[in-house]
């Protein structure tokens, strides 16, 4: 995705104007624009130079983030963002109404103050009603040049056809200082014949300062917006302030210190406690406590020793660290969050299209009700000044900035508050459809369980004690490099045991070891290889058969023929993964398991985690199409770590990775959680279900706002109940709105999102049963697997193809469609990757 700073957008309708100037350019496959930063991306292969004459035919301003369409480094791609976020329009819009207020207090004095409560006056305006006037007309015209760009922007926009909100409030200013002077100049005349009756008449018809209120209203309310849209993207600014600026390298051994773009891969450099760790690395020499909360939300420090990573932007607490740079510039762990929150931004959820249709027309529609409330009003009998009025109240009640503004700025909230807690939406999508869930697939090795074998049981032999055991599988486990083995080598260096050198060490794979060790021979390995080394008592037997049936590996030991006991080793489930799996149920979710172990370890495991489904024996490439049947029943979500993960986390509705795990499972999913915290699912949905409510919560006020507005404003209920709305309370409830939305999507910054009191079982969508057709396609010219897979490939690509099963041997492929689709559709598409096709059935 390409991103474009975008200048002179005022309110909804502008965006919207953009999005569809740069949708029609050839090659653009999508384009979204935020109304909150300002900004565009963009998708296709048109070019930077044809994007922004688009944005420029339509009346703005764009350009390439990052220089001329080059990727910046990460120093200057994080000023970027921060320029881009920098809030310059609140001390602008200050600026600008202190004046106003300066202008406006004194003609407020002079039209309300003398004419409503007889406040005094100086004594050369006695009797002179057009010097009152004059004065009226002078603020006024100040005070509309003070708040020109409301007229530029306004009128320009109406010259392009794309009117906006500025052309509403222009228009409703202009409008009453056009007939305030038009008053004048008849009152002026009036006085000059001596018609005093008419002079009074007149004096009622000024609506100077309505003018000039509606335009220092609006000002107000534009600065209460632009200063809360400011706080929308602390999180991301905080984040961009964690960003360190300079690196202390080693070089021939001495320490020099760097500007952080000066750092190389392979460079080593030092950080003393206390300071920001400045590019991600290894660990080389040092050990350390590091915070990494500023990443994670994880707050209790992290140790680190020779061999452990660390991040760019993590806080090295206590030990003198020297490490290695493996990612520098963009490629830090900080720069691709930065990244990830900056797209999220400048994608657009679903639910914004809504608004987005309405924005399109909506100015248009307000000008049109206004030009008909006049004619209605004048035919209806009432004064030219009264059907004004109306006109113009309805110009200035109408707000299309709060429907623009209803999604983006909770979405942007909400994008904040996961990336503080190491929770990253990479879309608005993904923020907005996480919550919709209902199914959730968990992967077990990594995800459920924490990934690394453990000991849990020492069953020692009776008259052999638990140490005597230990110390005899340590010796012997000392050379294997079965990841069983690290397990009692871990718990042998927790307890302090000697190391000690075994001889005529051998390792039988897939059987078990043997050496020599103080002049006796040690064993140990599986129930049928320790069964050649020694004899297993029925007690032994059945203990190791129940720790089999918990999901543990039973290894058994023996020394010169005799059994010196079992040690159980399992890959334990993390901590919090049985109080997460509670929470989705609670919530109403479906959790299923899928591992690739047998039946029995698998039950065992999911029994722990307490899963509603477990799904065993399942291979790496068969976990896509475990996704694919689950998605017939619901809308599924996918968390996992690893490579074989990452076609199931692409097929998915929802892809979640786990941040601990690999890049490639990270790039295929739709949502990643920085620390390896299953908990952190549950959170997830609860923030994206907080977001959505909030976005219908704008939504709804925004609507509800303008359709009660209206009516009142346009003086519908004038008839009925005499109400009728001065101009200057449509400025001012229309400068209110938008403030109201923003400052509601702000209360998600209170929302607590590990509390699980208040969660709700989800609505299950009603999926309609959809009768599954199969046809049987007989090809010629499959030689091998290759072939399969590619046939395979290329039919599964086709939105109404459930599965395709291929067979080169039988010359078919099987295909399962999930709605009809035609024979010669099918043929096509195989006969594409040149094969032929003989009969479909």
């Amino acid at each position: 995705m390409e991103q474009y700073t975008v200048t002179g957008m005022s309110c909804a309708a502008c965006s919207a104007r953009v999005e569809k100037a740069v949708s029609k350019v050839d090659g653009v496959t999508s384009c979204s624009v935020s109304l909150l930063t300002n900004s565009m991306g963009v998708e296709g292969t048109a070019s930077p130079k044809q994007i922004i004459a688009a944005v420029e035919a339509a009346g703005y301003g764009a350009s390439v983030k990052g220089g001329q369409g080059q990727r910046s480094q990460a120093a200057d791609r994080t000023m970027e963002y921060e320029e881009m976020l920098k809030d310059r329009e609140t001390p602008v819009l200050k600026r600008r109404l202190v004046v106003s207020l300066v202008l406006l207090i004194p003609l407020l004095y002079v039209s309300m103050g003398h004419m409503m409560w007889g406040w005094p006056l100086p004594s050369f305006f006695d009797g002179n009603h057009v010097a009152m006037g004059l004065v009226q007309l002078l603020f006024a015209v100040a005070l509309m040049v003070v708040n020109q760009k409301f007229f530029i922007s306004g009128f320009k926009s109406l010259a392009h056809g794309a009117p906006n909100m500025d052309t509403l409030v222009a228009l409703g200013s202009a409008a009453s200082f056009v007939y305030s002077t038009y008053a004048l100049f008849a009152m002026t005349d009036a006085q000059l014949k001596g018609d005093s009756a008419a002079v009074m008449s007149y004096m009622h018809e000024f609506y100077f300062e309505s003018a000039a209120m509606i335009l220092a209203l609006i000002t107000v309310g534009k600065m209460l917006e632009a200063h809360s849209k400011g706080k929308t993207t602390d999180a991301l600014k905080g984040l961009m302030k964690l960003a360190p600026k300079t690196a202390t390298l080693l070089r021939h051994g001495e320490e020099v210190e760097v500007g952080i773009e000066q750092v190389h891969i392979g460079d080593i450099f030092v950080v003393k406690p206390g300071e920001n760790i400045p590019v991600d690395g290894i660990v080389k020499e040092g050990s350390s406590a590091v915070n990494e909360s500023a990443l994670t939300g994880e707050s209790i420090p992290v140790d680190k020793e020779p061999g452990d990573s660390v991040s760019a932007a993590t806080l090295n607490q206590s030990g003198y660290l020297q490490c290695e740079a493996t990612r520098v510039g963009e490629d830090t762990t900080l720069s691709q969050i930065i990244q990830m929150v900056s797209d999220a931004a400048a994608t657009k959820a679903p639910i914004a299209k809504i608004a987005d249709k309405v924005s399109g027309v909506f100015v248009p529609v307000v000008i049109s009700i206004s030009v008909l409330t006049i004619l209605v009003w004048l035919l209806a009998g009432q004064t030219i000044g009264f059907a004004l009025a109306r006109g113009i109240s309805v110009l200035v009640i109408s707000c299309p900035c709060a429907l623009g503004l209803a999604t983006p700025v909770a979405i942007m909230v909400g994008n904040g508050m996961g990336a503080k807690h190491g929770i990253m939406f990479k879309t608005a999508v993904s923020l907005e459809e996480t919550g919709k869930m209902e199914i959730v697939a968990l992967d077990k090795t990594g995800t459920i369980t924490s990934g690394e074998p453990k000991v849990t049981d020492l069953v020692p032999e009776e008259g052999i004690g638990e140490e005597e055991l230990l110390q005899a599988a340590f010796v012997l486990e000392q050379k294997s490099e079965h990841p069983l083995a690290k397990a009692i080598l871990a718990l042998g260096i927790e307890r302090n045991l000697v190391r000690e050198n075994a001889d005529d060490f051998q390792a039988l794979p897939g059987n078990g070891l043997t050496a020599n060790w103080k002049g006796r021979r040690l064993a140990g390995g599986n129930r049928n290889f320790i069964g050649q080394n020694a004899v297993v008592s029925e007690i032994m037997e059945k203990q190791a058969q129940q720790l089999a049936e918990e999901g543990k590996t039973p290894l058994f030991f023996s020394r010169d023929g005799q059994l010196l006991g079992v040690i159980a080793v399992a890959d334990v489930i993390k901590e919090d993964s049985p109080r997460a799996v509670k929470e989705l149920q609670n919530m109403g979710i479906k959790v299923v398991m899928l591992t690739g172990d047998n039946e029995r370890t698998a039950r065992a495991i999911g029994a722990q985690a307490g899963v509603d489904e477990v799904i065993a024996g399942v291979l790496p490439e068969g976990k896509e199409s475990v996704i694919r049947s689950l998605k017939k029943h619901g809308k599924v979500a996918m968390v996992g770590d690893g490579i074989n993960d990452a076609p199931a986390l692409t097929r998915a509705d929802m892809g979640i990775a786990i941040g601990a795990g690999t890049d490639i499972a990270i790039d295929a999913a739709d949502v990643v959680l920085m620390k390896s915290r299953l908990s952190d699912v549950p959170a997830a949905i609860r923030l994206s279900r907080a977001t959505l409510k909030n976005i219908h919560e704008n939504l709804f006020w925004a609507f509800i706002y303008n359709i009660i507005g209206i009516p009142l404003a346009a003086g519908l209920w004038y008839p009925i109940f005499g109400w009728k709305l001065n101009p200057m309370f449509g400025a001012a409830a229309m400068s209110l709105s938008s403030f109201c939305v923003v400052t509601n999507a702000l209360r998600l910054n209170l929302f607590s999102m590990y509390d699980a009191r208040k969660d709700k079982k989800i609505k299950k969508s009603k999926k309609k049963e959809t009768k599954e057709m199969k046809k049987t396609m007989e090809i010629k010219g499959m030689m091998c697997g290759h072939c399969e897979a590619r046939v395979k490939k290329c039919l599964e690509a086709l939105p109404q193809v459930e599965e395709a099963i291929v067979s080169h041997k039988d010359g078919t492929a099987v295909v399962t469609l999930a709605e009809a689709l035609d024979d010669a559709v099918l043929k096509k598409t195989v006969e594409d990757q040149d094969y032929e096709v003989i009969s479909i059935k």
